[in-house]
């Protein structure tokens, strides 16, 4: 079964062990031209926004993509999600004692090795996905991460221009919005800022044409999937692929699992409830992109042409993910193994 995720960070991380577990898919280098990739009854691809990713301090920084290689990798901070286990802020500290900005970015030692060599490679004329294929295989994810596109696609806020007259608005960085002010100043919208000609990275439409089921993971509709989404080529492979796709509702009675989306949600005037959600996505009988949506136990939903589901949603542990991952693809008539078989 060749299985297609749509990614964020923490959630999409964890949403990706849970599948890992339910189809027993065991840790390879997933490099394009590795022959071990592809060995095996199951695959993963997990497509992972790029939206988050920034230059700081010189070194270019893809929060999602390592969160997702650190937490497939066993290299996670358990306590915080994101970063690396045993982390140390040696740098960050020395960076701030020369007054270097920003200082409100939490750059761990270890972590910084990673963009240290990320940025190497990036300058050597490589590839994002490229890249992010040589570093995953010191972790051995059991998935092939790909970043949505290699292109410049990062995600910007419009916001009320600090200390400016009434009107005026400035756009920053999505992760000065989302760090230093934790989204609580005025704001107005979203934009892509980038390449004029993004494309999706190679093997991303392929990723989607090829797949038995697409899921889209309970990560941020607005910044994670949405950002994905919206990168030129993403929507239409989505609604003309044969497979069919399957969401996960990212809130709880009307509250986000983690994270801030019900945050951004508001900017785009969407409700935070599992319905409005759903009906943001849109059904592929009408001009969206789901066939199925599950939800939480509890919640409600009823949008045309999408097939409704409810189950737990809380992802305590990667065999609980499984069950729930399960439950989604039931919705579109995608059985999965009764146990954990296969290896890859």
């Amino acid at each position: 079964m060749k299985v297609t995720v749509l990614v964020g960070g923490v959630g999409g991380a964890r949403f990706l062990l849970g599948l890992r577990e339910l189809l027993g898919v065991t840790p390879f280098p997933p490099h394009p031209d590795d022959p071990t990739l592809g060995v095996g009854e199951h695959q993963i691809t997990a497509i992972v926004n790029v939206g988050d990713d920034a230059w700081m301090h010189g070194v270019r920084i893809c929060p999602d993509l390592d969160t997702c290689m650190y937490t497939l990798g066993g290299g996670i901070d358990p306590e915080r999600g994101w970063g690396r286990r045993g982390e140390t802020w040696h740098a960050k500290e020395e960076l701030a004692a020369y007054g270097a900005d920003p200082d409100w970015f939490g750059l761990g030692d270890r972590d910084l090795a990673t963009h240290l060599i990320r940025t190497q490679m990036l300058d050597a004329g490589y590839r994002l996905s490229d890249v992010t294929a040589a570093l995953s295989r010191r972790w051995n994810p059991g998935v092939r991460l790909l970043p949505v596109t290699d292109d410049r696609h990062e995600t910007h806020v419009v916001i009320a221009k600090p200390d400016g007259d009434e009107g005026e608005r400035v756009a920053i960085h999505f992760q000065e919005w989302w760090v230093r002010h934790r989204a609580q100043v005025p704001t107005f919208g979203f934009a892509q800022v980038g390449s004029d000609d993004t494309t999706p990275a190679p093997g991303v439409l392929d990723a989607i044409a090829d797949a038995d089921v697409i899921v889209l993971a309970p990560s941020n509709p607005v910044v994670s999937i949405g950002a994905i989404v919206s990168v030129p080529g993403m929507r239409s492979a989505l609604r003309t692929t044969t497979a069919p796709v399957v969401g996960v509702s990212p809130v709880i009675d009307n509250r986000p699992l983690r994270g801030m989306a019900d945050e951004c949600l508001s900017v785009i005037g969407v409700e935070s409830s599992a319905e409005a959600i759903a009906a943001h996505y849109g059904a592929r009988s009408g001009n969206g992109i789901l066939d199925g949506w599950l939800i939480a136990e509890g919640d409600h939903a009823r949008v045309d042409g999408i097939s409704i589901g409810s189950a737990p949603l809380l992802m305590t542990d990667p065999q609980a993910t499984a069950q729930m991952i399960r439950a989604a693809c039931a919705l579109v008539d995608v059985a999965l193994p009764d146990q954990n078989v296969g290896t890859a």
